[in-house]
């Protein structure tokens, strides 16, 4: 389990394994998709340290969830959540936070869900 207090800055590997973006090609994680993203949504501002690695804080995370979830789950463009994230006074875009933010909670759940059953399953194996 991971023991990293939710409001610690997060590298762009955990923020890849939380956004479970993998590459097709081999599986692996991707980070190259976050970085792209970075050069095309002026919210995302990753913190750069030591030797220019990328920490990200919790409020960036959610903003990335927010770009997977209209991009890959709702299929929409990139100009058409440049638009919905530089407009947040906009009705449509209060409708999909509230569609990403209700998909990103059910992903929570999951998760939660996910290590509660990993939990009971070692503790049978270890009756």
């Amino acid at each position: 389990m991971n023991n990293k207090s939710d409001n610690a800055y997060k590298t762009i590997g955990e923020v890849a394994k939380i956004l479970q973006l993998k590459s097709k090609k081999n599986g692996l994680l991707s980070t190259h998709t976050i970085r792209f993203w970075e050069k095309q949504f002026k919210q995302i501002k990753p913190k750069l340290l030591n030797s220019n690695r990328r920490y990200y804080d919790q409020k960036t995370v959610d903003i990335l969830k927010k770009i997977k979830f209209l991009l890959k789950d709702q299929g929409m463009t990139i100009n058409g959540v440049k638009k919905i994230l530089n407009n947040t006074d906009n009705k449509e875009s209060l409708d999909l936070d509230e569609i990403s933010n209700n998909s990103i909670r059910s992903q929570k759940v999951k998760d939660k869900i996910i290590n509660i059953s990993k939990i009971v399953k070692n503790l049978k194996d270890n009756k």
